[in-house]
């Protein structure tokens, strides 16, 4: 049966153009054709691309977060045997009810009772060390694929005559430069799937899922159909515009407001740009209206365009959530991953509650001892202020 499903899979009629044989892809001559084995090597390419992952976050990454002065903060809650079963067995979200009737119990009042939930969830969050980490990584290897992508087509005809993506197909040769651009991209892909279960999880998590994965299908099937000049172009679209976001996440995780404001900005910029402009109008145009002067359609051709729409789709709806962080930075001047966690802000409106507690506790202090807040004498008869 599997042997039967194989042979119905590779029917050369769903992959090639009508005419066209597998056997008119071998190798001969010294030209070099793709191959679907070939991708078999991304899997442990991705598993090595991990490993190098784990060690740049250790000697790279953490040293350059110190740097930036950001610390691994370890979160203390104050043990509660009666809170920590109702976190783990019941829910992290107590109703008003649930915290009226948790206070009784632990003789709390209910403010300390929600200041307590709210520091249990912070705890389980990740720290700006990691999300700094991950955004230093994606930053790395972008800024690389993007300077070897550069290097790569600099000097391809396809990248300057959109013709000459569809000229002689299939039958174009791999290209030593091609085969090495693919196999590292999709095998970085392959990697940031396998630690999504891991990495910081966001509003839009379900959105990366179906991103990568059609990433990589998009990737796979147009190696295995040969759309490699093609799937070349759609990649250097994509990486250019992800070295300013992730640059500015680092920024931002730093605390350098200004600079993660400004080079939010140009990624801003270069995306609408890349993926609204130059990818439905340039690179969908070379796919879906030019095979049409060459060939007839076919069911590779029909869905190779299926998926670059799907992408397409997405590049709307993270411009959705781009449109709405650009409209908080202008009118609000603040950047905030609307992608993230409510409890975002909690953590922050913790930190201000300690401070406004410690505060009070100061001036409280001062008072009986005769002081202002500022430290300064009172004189007999003006505490009250």
């Amino acid at each position: 049966m599997f042997w039967t499903f194989k042979e119905w899979f590779w029917l050369e009629r769903f992959w090639l153009p009508p005419t066209i044989k597998w056997s008119d892809l071998e190798d001969h001559d010294g030209l070099v054709y793709v191959k679907p084995s070939h991708l078999y090597m991304t899997i442990p390419y991705a598993f090595l691309l991990l490993i190098i992952r784990c060690v740049f976050e250790k000697f790279v990454a953490s040293p350059l977060a110190k740097s930036f002065g950001i610390k691994e903060t370890v979160r203390k809650v104050t043990p509660n045997t009666v809170l920590e079963n109702f976190f783990k067995h019941s829910t992290r979200q107590p109703m008003q009810t649930d915290i009226y009737g948790l206070a009784k119990k632990c003789n709390l009042t209910e403010r300390q009772v929600e200041r307590w939930f709210r520091s249990r969830r912070n705890q389980e969050r990740p720290s700006r060390m990691k999300k700094f980490q991950e955004a230093c990584w994606r930053f790395a290897f972008y800024l690389v694929i993007t300077v070897a992508g550069v290097a790569f087509l600099y000097d391809k005809p396809w990248l300057y005559d959109l013709w000459e993506v569809w000229n002689g197909y299939p039958k174009q040769p791999l290209l030593l430069s091609q085969y090495w651009y693919y196999i590292l991209e999709m095998s970085f892909y392959w990697s940031l799937l396998f630690r999504l279960g891991f990495d910081v999880k966001r509003k839009d998590f379900l959105a990366h899922i179906i991103h990568h994965l059609a990433a990589i299908s998009l990737m796979s099937f147009s190696w295995c159909a040969n759309y490699i000049r093609s799937g070349t172009l759609v990649m250097i679209v994509h990486d250019v515009a992800d070295i300013w976001l992730e640059s500015a996440k680092m920024f931002s995780y730093a605390g350098w407001t200004q600079t993660c404001n400004t080079l939010f900005f140009i990624f801003s910029a270069i995306f609408f740009i890349s993926r609204l402009i130059i990818f439905p109008f340039w690179i969908l145009y070379c796919t879906l209206i030019l095979p049409m002067y060459y060939l007839e359609p076919f069911f590779s051709y029909i869905f190779l365009n299926l998926q670059l729409m799907i992408l397409q789709v997405l590049h709307l709806y993270w411009g959705y959530y781009i449109l709405k962080m650009l409209n908080r930075c202008i009118f609000m001047k603040n950047i905030q991953d609307v992608r993230s966690d409510d409890e975002d802000y909690e953590e922050e409106e913790e930190e201000e509650e300690e401070e406004e507690d410690g505060t009070k506790g100061k001036e409280m202090d001062c008072l009986k001892n005769g002081l202002g807040p500022e430290r300064h004498l009172i004189p007999n008869g003006q505490h009250s202020c």
